[in-house]
């Protein structure tokens, strides 16, 4: 792709259409011939500009949230597949009505609320969620299948017969892994949860599937599912669920270097971005991103270590520092490489300062300018 940065302002967020696009013609190759429904989770990717794109591609959204339900209401213009770990009493009524399905954390909050489900005048299909206590998730942080996880419902709490109204189940326990992993973790949940299996009209395999990854074998993923589909021809529907794979690799952090701070054996770029603001799994998960003209910092010729604009201390690049292709001066862009997916959904307002924009580079090779923020945004986030 070639895209012209001097185009863009600095901070901002900025999606390669074509790249996007790219990413959903390879799922809608796994959704048509594994025969199966894949749908956008947007605590992945939210952009809601592209939904209507999105839904050409994709049979639907899946939301963790009120907010998150009604923004694939108004901007796919669909009913949510929900799941949260709990619900709220003055919410449910409202989330029903945004829901073609709901799953539930545990029993207990089935229970709470399956009176309200059965009296509510349409139909909503409802699920649980298991866990089957088996995760290749290596960051805990990140990791939804430890024995002591708070989702999901470990097999020793369900009885022969799944309650009355629940038609579905779902679990969750990759994180941006292959098909292989998928194929393992499929073998335990079978092992345990094959008899709850053979009682559900729909399955959903949640999130994780980094089905458009370079390496990724698409093919034996199409197999998996449609030999899993075989064993099971009760099954109707099975669900899964990618953010991260709709939004790898199609886009970029463009900021700019605002002073440089040298020390005897370092030199310092600061830029108008933050780590912990902006790129919080930098931090959190931690993985050092890659930048375009820069690499792993193997010499002392042009190297540099990358600072954030607040004034957190660890607001930094903690992973190592970088080479870069010329000696940087203030004023010159850095541009994060693939900072999509699971980063413009987690950006916050800390220390007040400025966020980054949002905007697309077309497929026409141009520059859209979505959307900027400013003071009222930091403001009206707080009272």
């Amino acid at each position: 792709m070639t895209i012209d940065f001097a185009q863009i302002p600095s901070p901002c967020f900025v999606l390669d259409e074509k790249s996007l696009v790219k990413n959903l013609e390879l799922i809608k190759y796994v959704r048509q011939n594994a025969s199966v429904e894949v749908i956008l989770a947007l605590k992945g990717y939210a952009l809601w500009h592209t939904f209507p794109l999105i839904k050409k591609f994709l049979d639907g959204a899946t939301a963790s949230s009120l907010n998150e339900a009604l923004l694939i209401n108004e901007e796919m213009r669909c009913k949510a597949h929900t799941y949260a770990p709990v619900y709220f009493d003055a919410e449910f009524e409202k989330m029903l009505s945004l829901s073609s399905h709901i799953t539930f954390n545990s029993l207990s909050q089935w229970e709470k609320f399956k009176n309200r489900v059965s009296a509510y005048k349409n139909k909503v299909s409802c699920g649980l969620r298991i866990n089957p206590e088996y995760s290749e998730v290596e960051t805990e942080l990140y990791n939804p299948g430890s024995t002591e996880s708070r989702l999901g419902i470990r097999v020793g709490k369900l009885s022969d017969k799944l309650p009355d109204g629940i038609e579905g189940l779902h679990f969750h326990l990759l994180c941006e892994n292959n098909s292989f992993v998928l194929e393992r973790t499929l073998k335990v949940v079978e092992e345990k949860f094959s008899n709850w299996l053979k009682q559900v009209k729909w399955l959903n395999m949640g999130g994780g599937h980094l089905m458009t990854h370079k390496d990724y074998n698409v093919e034996h993923l199409i197999e998996l599912l449609k030999n899993f589909k075989l064993r099971y021809p009760n099954i109707e529907n099975i669900i899964l669920e990618p953010g991260g794979a709709i939004g790898w690799q199609t886009g970029f952090l463009v900021s700019t270097v605002e002073d440089i701070v040298e020390h005897e054996n370092i030199k310092i770029a600061m830029l108008d971005v933050s780590f912990a603001n902006h790129m919080p799994d930098c931090l959190e998960m931690p993985y050092k991103p890659k930048i375009v003209g820069a690499s792993d910092a193997k010499t002392n010729k042009n190297k540099y270590r990358l600072g954030g604009i607040t004034c957190l201390a660890g607001d930094y690049i903690g992973m190592g520092d970088y080479n870069f292709e010329k000696t940087l001066s203030v004023g010159d862009k850095v541009v994060f490489e693939d900072m999509i997916h699971y980063t413009m959904v987690k950006t916050t307002f800390f220390n007040g300062v400025k966020h980054p924009s949002i905007g697309i580079w077309t497929k026409e090779n141009k520059f859209l300018l979505l959307r900027e923020f400013g003071y009222l945004d930091f403001k009206n986030k707080l009272s």
